[in-house]
This record gives C-alpha cells, structure tokens and sequence, in this order.
C-alpha cells in the first residue's frame, strides 16, 4: 500500500537520482527579495525595520527621506556608522537609499540646489553602506520643450552619476512622473546620462504596457536595470509573470523591493508576499 511517507521518500529517491516530479523541486530565485520603506515601513525605525524583514525572510532594505527610521544627511559621523554596523550584524542588507531628488524644474538655481542635495545623499548613502541612491523625474514642466527637459534631467544625472562612482554609489532612476514614465523617455535620459553607474529603478507601471508594449519597452533599458520596484502581487492589470520571466532572461539577480500599502499585520503581509514573490519564479 503506498502511503504518503513512502510517497514522499519515493520522491526523495528520484531527486537523487535527478528525477522527481518537477512540482516538488525547489528552485531558490536568484532575485533577492527586499522592501521600500515608503508606505509599508514608513513609521519603523531601524530596529523594527530589520526585525520585521528578518521575521519574513526579506533580503534588503530601500531607506526612504523623511520616514520614522530617519537616515537622513544630518546624522553625525558616529550615527552613520552606527546604521553601517546595525545592517552588517544583521540579515538585512541596505541596499539602497530612497530620495525625492529631481532635475526636470526649469529654475536653475533650484536645479543647482537639487544636485548639490543628491551629492549629500550620496555621501550619506556611503557613509551608511548603501550601495545606491534612487532619484525620480517627476513631471514635464509646462511652456519647456520635452527634449529640453529630457536633456536636462540626462546631463544632471551625469553629474550626480560622476560624484556617487567616486564614493562607489549607483544612481538608480525610478520610471517615475506624468509623461517622464514613459520608458523611451527614460531611455532617453539614460543615453544622455551616458555613465556606467547610472541605472534604472523598474517601477512596474501601468505606462509599462503603453505604446508598443510591455516587451518593446522593457527591452529599451533591459540592460541598464539596476533595481526593481513591485506593486501588490496580485494586481491582474499588471503583467508580473512575464515581467519576472524577461528578468531572468537577462539574468538580473538584483533586488525585487516590495511597494505596498501599509498593514496593521505588516509581517503576515510581507510572508504572504514573500510566497507569491517565490511562487512566480518556480514558474520560470
């Protein structure tokens, strides 16, 4: 009579020999898993922070400006290394840090202003032992030709590009901004840029699927993705399947970061994610 404990040493048999039933193999994703702090983890400090990632197996951590956690520039030599060694004791890599930092205004004093603050972050990002800063395009100013604009925000981030590979710190661009979403103007603006150590933060936008397409326009900066940014999961608009498919495809074996509301049972969330995040790959 076949039981289940003689079905399962059957199936532990044949992996052995390389042969068990796909379903029970289990292929660890070379993505990693982490999490924004924008939204979910605003109001955590570094303790909760990595507590909570940690609870739900969550490889790393984006800091964003202005949440509880309050990894900001004006932390003193000694703070700074307090957050380097509390993330290097624990399983929680900081990954990157989150700004709010964009250079599409027309006024360029503030313009000015902007990129001298990215290169204080970029500073802190080091300080900390994050190895990225994110940066945004937000909008196209109103009256100012796109193309001016878009050559703007690409020679500014040339700049800030130029400052973090001296401090050994990437610029992530996040798809991000009515119309400077659209990813033949990302496209655009990474050309211009024209640096090695500036990339893109995949944002898994409706905007992804506009134009020619999802596929059309992820391959327009397939090799210039740094970091990945999620929605929830179970969103049916959004094309995740395919979206984790064309990355392994290019080998991306970054960081996945979860972008998702705020939970009053935040770690059950996070597990729950966690399983799905791990359920797509095996589909791969």
């Amino acid at each position: 009579m076949t039981t289940r404990r003689n079905f399962l040493v059957g199936c532990g048999a044949l992996a052995l020999l390389g042969a068990a039933p796909k379903s029970f193999i289990v292929r660890p994703s070379k993505m990693k898993l982490g999490t924004v702090t924008y939204n979910l983890a605003k109001d955590w400090d570094i303790e909760t922070i990595i507590k909570n990632c940690e609870e739900a197996n969550f490889e790393g951590v984006e800091l964003r400006t202005s949440h509880a956690h309050k990894v900001e520039v004006n932390l003193t030599s000694a703070e700074r290394e307090k957050v380097r060694q509390r993330f290097n004791e624990s399983n929680v890599a900081l990954m990157g840090l989150g700004s709010a930092f964009d250079y599409h205004t027309p006024d360029q004093a503030q313009l000015r202003k902007d990129i001298e603050a990215t290169k204080e972050y970029i500073k802190l990002a080091h300080d900390v032992g994050a190895g990225g800063v994110k940066v945004r395009p937000n909008a196209f100013p109103k009256g100012v030709p796109h193309e001016k604009t878009l050559e703007q925000i690409g020679k500014s981030l040339r700049e800030v590009s130029e400052f973090g590979d001296r401090h050994g710190v990437q610029i992530r661009v996040e798809v991000h901004g009515s119309g400077t979403a659209l990813l033949p103007n990302i496209k655009r603006m990474i050309d211009i840029a024209d640096h090695p150590n500036v990339g893109v933060c995949w944002n898994s936008n409706p905007t992804d699927l506009e134009g020619n397409g999802f596929d059309h326009n992820f391959d327009l900066v397939k090799d210039k993705i740094f970091t990945v940014h999620l929605r929830d999961l179970y969103i049916d608009d959004y094309p995740f399947r395919r979206l984790f498919k064309r990355l392994h495809e290019i080998g991306y074996t970054g960081y996945c970061l979860a972008e998702i509301p705020d939970s009053k049972d935040p770690v059950r969330v996070m597990k729950y994610f966690r399983s799905l995040f791990l359920a797509y790959q095996d589909l791969l």
